[in-house]
């Protein structure tokens, strides 16, 4: 069974405005905008190759740095590359901040372990995770 078509109309009684205050915006200005874009979504790590960590206290010199020019705390979780447990949390990071000592969260023997250091980036307001990125480390546990 056919419906017979209806026709609608759509009246609106609101226009867009006479231009006020909006301008043009110069290419110096559109390139500081896209500058600022492109720095947000930017991220630059900054973790040493190795740790070494005394065996009986479980601390040692590990440096992690979130440089200044990064806009997003992060979080480092590093975890052992054989057996997946995590070694160390750092908690957050924020930008221009640093952590030089480290205490292991996983006791260790001695030896050398190669663990992965994650970075996770948050969003400061909403404290939402905006990305990832990893890198390689040693722990030297003597």
């Amino acid at each position: 069974m056919n419906k017979p078509k209806e026709n609608v109309s759509v009246i609106s009684g609101d226009f867009l405005p006479k231009n006020k205050d909006a301008k043009k915006m110069s290419d110096k200005e559109i390139a500081k905008f896209a500058q600022k874009k492109a720095d947000a979504s930017q991220f630059n790590m900054m973790i040493g190759s190795k740790a070494e960590i005394d065996g009986q206290s479980q601390k040692g010199k590990l440096n992690i740095k979130n440089p200044q020019t990064n806009v997003y705390p992060v979080n480092v979780v590093i975890t052992d590359d054989q057996t997946g447990a995590v070694i160390y949390t750092s908690g957050a990071i924020e930008p221009g901040e640093e952590v030089s000592n480290v205490q292991l969260e996983k006791k260790l023997e001695k030896g050398t372990y190669r663990a992965t250091a994650r970075f996770s980036l948050y969003d400061s307001k909403t404290k939402a995770k905006k990305g990832e990125v990893a890198a390689a480390v040693n722990i030297i546990v003597s």
